[in-house]
């Protein structure tokens, strides 16, 4: 197993630092991996969410290659999708999930959002299929401005009665995708999206939260030591009974917990 070079605790948050992304990506697989063929032993089919994003790329492509997995038995979900892009489009997050993941492992049911009709029925679609069993494992990152998912700050709801919501997308959020690499300018991100929300991906009974890369240093010190709220919504991953931060030399000031 790859070792961490420092672990800490905040509330009942585990974070754990890496040297580096590809470590951080690495290890992370590793204890999803050795999670997900524990629950299988114990209770055969399994239900995850997965996030769509750059700072995933190690972790999936880790959990892509894993030998001993029964993807058969396995139900997967995504957390989010924009709307208005075109059909086809390159930076569909259900085109990135099923890439990365999905069409290599061939889980025995694949649920993908459809963001191209209405989104009041879409959200109670998939919110109910969701909700038909409990969620076994939420894989995800943390956002520059700390959203999970697309709850951004002016979104975001501790307590949402919705587990699937539209949302309209905050600038610093926009522009993240510009950073990232996925669009070639913030005119050219969509504006609005579905997501899951915070009490939807809180329901998963194991978190593994993968957020390596220096434009994540600020959403990373904040979610680890700022107020707990939704001016951070990933301050909500401190209370989960089971949450593991994975973070690298350039996500995390980890030098102040040495």
């Amino acid at each position: 197993m790859t070792e961490p070079i420092r672990a800490f605790t905040a509330e009942h948050l585990k974070v754990q630092v890496y040297s580096d992304r590809g470590a951080l990506g690495k290890a992370a697989a590793e204890q999803a991996i050795e999670r997900i063929r524990q629950l299988q032993w114990e209770k055969g089919s399994l239900r995850m969410i997965f996030a769509a994003a750059p700072s995933q790329n190690e972790f999936l492509a880790a959990l892509a290659a894993a030998e001993g997995i029964d993807w058969s038995a396995i139900t997967v979900f995504h957390m989010d999708e924009y709307i208005g892009l075109p059909p086809g489009a390159p930076q569909a997050f259900s085109r990135f999930v099923c890439e990365k993941l999905f069409d290599q492992v061939k889980p025995g049911e694949v649920h993908l959002i459809d963001s191209t009709g209405s989104a009041e029925a879409e959200c109670a679609r998939y919110a109910a299929l969701l909700q038909e069993k409990p969620i076994d494992i939420v894989c995800l990152g943390i956002g520059e401005n700390g959203h999970i998912a697309f709850n951004d700050p002016p979104v975001a709801d501790f307590q949402d009665p919705q587990w699937v919501k539209p949302v309209k997308l905050d600038l610093a959020c926009r522009q993240q995708q510009v950073n990232d690499g996925c669009f070639p300018d913030l005119a050219s991100v969509p504006t609005h999206a579905l997501t899951l929300t915070i009490p939807a991906l809180m329901s998963g009974s194991h978190l593994f939260c993968m957020v390596p890369g220096p434009t994540k240093r600020a959403a990373v010190t904040a979610t680890i030591t700022g107020p707990v709220g939704t001016a951070c919504p990933a301050t909500a991953l401190r209370s989960h009974p089971d949450c593991t931060l994975y973070v690298d030399r350039d996500s995390c000031e980890y030098e102040r917990w040495l």
